[in-house]
């Protein structure tokens, strides 16, 4: 195998296929030609891709790797690391938006050739868009001759720099050529710094000597330098065929879209290494984050403002910033760093409304901030939670802590206080804070007196299932930095969206509770923001409380504790029609109960496989891919457990990494759905109700053909136990389905038929038993409330 050639893991063969793990565990088992491990351990080995390709190819299970999938599988199996591959292709997309042209000229050569070329090149774009790497050195060289000369000169020869734009930095227009050499003038030095991506020209600090939209000073502790180094020429010799592909995919969706779904797959592969913003809650704090005298005008019209995420992540909040907007951002992480400047840059530009280019800086935050002179309009931050380890010994005597030391538990407290700091007076903050926050004994006094000062503003439960940790029910906090001589606000908005996780138990529809793909984005989002701008008492929802009443010993601020959710079934009063429910329910399901059963001896039919069935062409098979989050319903494994319709679409937002640019299964009337996990016998017929919803992850659709399966009868011999169970592996803790492996009776289409009517009783029986149990959970939850407030008499 040649040097660097790409390595994909069983799990990427599976993807690549079509099919689950356990299909490719049965092609090494069984086919003696399947390609022989070339890394990896002997637990999860690696395979070239090259050679699996052209093993699926032989075997007629592969007609053509989709071009997606190939850069993801060239990402993935990077010499260098999956992150260092992304840093690589972010700044070749890049290059490729912003002067193709010159992209193109330099693709035209050899890899070695392109390798040599591209440091300069990619130095220049990331220079005009993230500013210099290093400011008091030039960027890299191009060698002489190379594709990155250009082609004509003028009276100051060849080698003459382009001419400096108003920031200082060298034009770099769309179709220009690539310099042959870079001069130090053309690069800002560090005693003059350039104007921060999107600021206005000339900003100056104030009377108290902050700075608005523009870099401050270099400070000691933290790296000044922009996020994104530029690559070496040996660096980036291994992965110029990934960059080739990543253009090609470029072309297609952008580039943009290309490193959202790069970036999306590196996530996916590694859930625990990152902690996300998920998008619809991004949104939701920008959305809080407006400042009032801009709501209601277009994004396009607002005039420029400056926003800052002290502890980044992945991009994810100043990604779904709308309007024109000077963005700042420091992550500790300094790979997770480069890939946000990337990822914000790439995104930046791409409509009207798109923010600007950010300035992106490495550093602990608390212990070495990189703005410190900076006064923001807005703060949003998504800060580590539970950090003991955040500085406490050494920043005793700092000046952010206008409002109180915070204790060593405290961390989060410790943000709050850095985010005002980081504010203009007046200007507002949205952090995601665990529930301990509000109401932790070691902070009740800085709780105590930001209520006094009037800067916190608002805290806002949300549902369990909002964000990571997603068992817990996390806090939106809103704070506003007190205008001297502005008299503060006397109250203080507490909102509870626990309710508003999913909709209402009724017949047929889907099921009460939490959980993330339980929430129903749409009518939160609405909720909070209307309750947050208006200020006003929603039953159940939320609740202006004066100050004066939170100031008690604890100054507990959970707004379970202020707000009383309204009884199930809408209280007394509504107890009878729920009775009525209850009861229309429990008649249908008197009906629908099966007649009694006549014993009889076992049936030895022959049989066969859903494998069989497959290569044969009476059925096909398709693994779900979507997620709930998009701009089009999805039925997820949760809604087939439980019997609910598919999860709702939500309105078009900023987007989760890599959900943009999948293509999902939609499912048709007929189609069989069975989960993959759990080793239960749960299967759904789609009808006209789930038609049209994507396929979920952990869900495999069985798709029979009508003239030879009946799907009734497909569903019904799949649920039996000990089908499930011989097709099922227990080799972890979790079983897993391997749908080729379930046994099906041969028999006449007619029989089917006669067969599948049986089981679609079933089926209504099953869902009237369902209706039953969550109409008389409304009912006996709402009789307990009302005897024990009174509002129900005993007798």
């Amino acid at each position: 195998m040649p040097e660097n050639a790409t390595e994909v893991t069983a799990a990427g063969i599976a993807r690549l296929a079509g099919v689950g793990r356990a299909a490719v565990s049965n092609w090494r088992r069984r086919h003696a030609d399947f390609p022989q491990p070339v890394g990896g351990s002997a637990t999860s080995p690696s395979f070239a891709l090259s050679d699996v390709e052209r093993w699926l190819r032989d075997q007629g299970k592969l007609a053509e790797v989709p071009l997606r999938e190939r850069v993801w599988q060239e990402v993935a199996g990077h010499p260098a690391g999956a992150a260092q591959a992304l840093v690589h292709t972010g700044c070749a997309l890049l290059l490729v938006r912003d002067r193709p042209t010159a992209w193109l000229e330099l693709t035209g050569t050899s890899d070695e050739r392109m390798a040599q070329a591209l440091p300069y090149a990619v130095d220049h774009v990331l220079t005009a868009r993230l500013g210099p790497d290093a400011p008091s050195a030039p960027g890299p060289a191009a060698p002489p001759g190379t594709v990155g000369t250009p082609r004509t000169a003028d009276a100051s020869g060849p080698d003459a720099p382009s001419a400096p734009d108003a920031s200082g930095h060298a034009a770099a227009g769309p179709d220009a050529p690539v310099p042959g050499s870079t001069v130090p003038s053309a690069i800002p030095s560090a005693s003059a710094p350039a104007p921060a991506p999107g600021s206005a020209p000339g900003s100056a600090p104030d009377a108290s000597g902050a700075l608005h939209h523009a870099n401050p000073p270099e400070a000691s502790g933290v790296h000044r330098a922009r996020a994104v180094h530029t690559p070496t020429a040996r660096d980036l010799l291994p992965s110029v065929p990934l960059l080739r592909a990543a253009a090609e995919l470029a072309a297609g969706i952008g580039a943009g879209q290309a490193f959202e779904f790069l970036l999306g797959r590196h996530l996916d592969a590694n859930p625990r290494q990152y902690t996300l913003t998920p998008p619809h809650l991004a949104e939701l704090m920008a959305d809080l984050a407006e400042p009032p005298a801009d709501e209601g005008r277009p994004a396009s019209a607002r005039p420029l403002r400056s926003v800052l995420d002290p502890a980044a992540g992945t991009g994810s909040l100043l990604r779904a910033v709308t309007g024109p907007a000077a963005l700042y951002a420091q992550e500790a992480d300094a790979g997770l760093a480069a890939l946000t400047a990337l990822r914000l840059a790439l995104c930046a530009d791409a409509t009207r409304d798109a923010p600007a280019s950010p300035a992106v800086r490495t550093g602990d935050t608390l212990r070495a901030d990189a703005f410190p002179r900076l006064a923001t309009d807005t703060v949003l931050c998504h800060p580590p939670f539970n950090d003991r380890n955040w500085g406490h010994d050494e920043l005793a005597y700092d000046p952010r802590w206008e409002y109180g030391f915070p204790a060593r538990v405290e961390s989060e407290l410790a943000w709050v206080q850095h985010a005002l700091a980081r504010l203009r007076d007046g200007g507002t903050a949205v952090l995601l804070m665990p529930p301990a926050a509000a109401s932790r004994r070691s902070g009740r006094r800085i709780r105590a007196d930001l209520l006094r000062r009037g800067a916190l503003r608002a805290v806002i439960a949300l549902p369990a299932g909002a964000a990571p940790p997603y068992g817990i029910p996390l806090h939106l906090w809103v704070l506003r930095r007190p205008t001297p001589g502005v008299r503060p606000g006397p109250d203080l908005l507490l909102a509870d969206t626990a309710a508003l996780a999913a909709p209402a138990a009724e017949p047929g529809g889907k099921a009460a509770g939490g959980g993330r793909d339980r929430i129903d984005w749409p009518m939160v989002r609405a909720a909070v923001l209307d309750a947050w701008r208006d200020r006003t008492d929603l039953p159940g929802v939320s609740r202006v409380v004066p100050v004066v009443e939170l100031l008690d010993d604890d100054v507990d601020l959970a707004p379970a504790r202020y707000l009383h959710r309204p009884a199930p079934g809408g209280g007394a009063a509504g107890l009878g029609e729920v009775r009525e429910r209850l009861a229309e329910t429990l008649r249908l399901t008197a009906r629908l109960t099966p007649p009694p059963v006549a014993p009889a001896a076992p049936a030895h039919r022959p049989r066969t496989t859903v494998g069989e069935l497959a290569r044969g062409g009476a059925l096909s098979l398709h693994a779900g891919t979507a997620a709930p989050g998009g701009p089009a319903p999805v039925l997820t494994e949760h809604d087939v457990l439980t019997g609910a319709g598919p999860t709702a679409a939500t309105p078009t937002g900023p987007e989760a990494p890599g959900t943009a640019q999948d293509e999902p299964v939609l499912l048709q009337p007929g189609d069989v759905v069975v989960p993959v996990l759990g080793g239960g016998t749960v299967v759904r017929v789609v009808g006209e109700r789930d038609a049209g919803a994507a396929l979920g992850r952990n869900l495999q659709l069985l798709r029979p053909d009508p003239a030879a399966l009946d799907p009734w009868f497909l569903a019904g011999f799949l649920r039996g136990t000990s089908n499930n169970r011989q097709a099922s592996s227990y080799a972890s803790t979790a079983a897993r389905l391997d749908a080729r492996r379930l046994h099906l009776p041969r028999m006449p289409l007619a029989e089917q038929r006669r067969f599948g009517e049986r089981f679609r009783e079933l089926a209504a029986f099953e869902e009237a038993l369902r209706s039953a149990e969550r109409i008389g959970g409304l009912l006996i939850q709402g009789m307990y409330d009302g005897l024990a407030d009174g509002t129900v008499a005993p007798t």
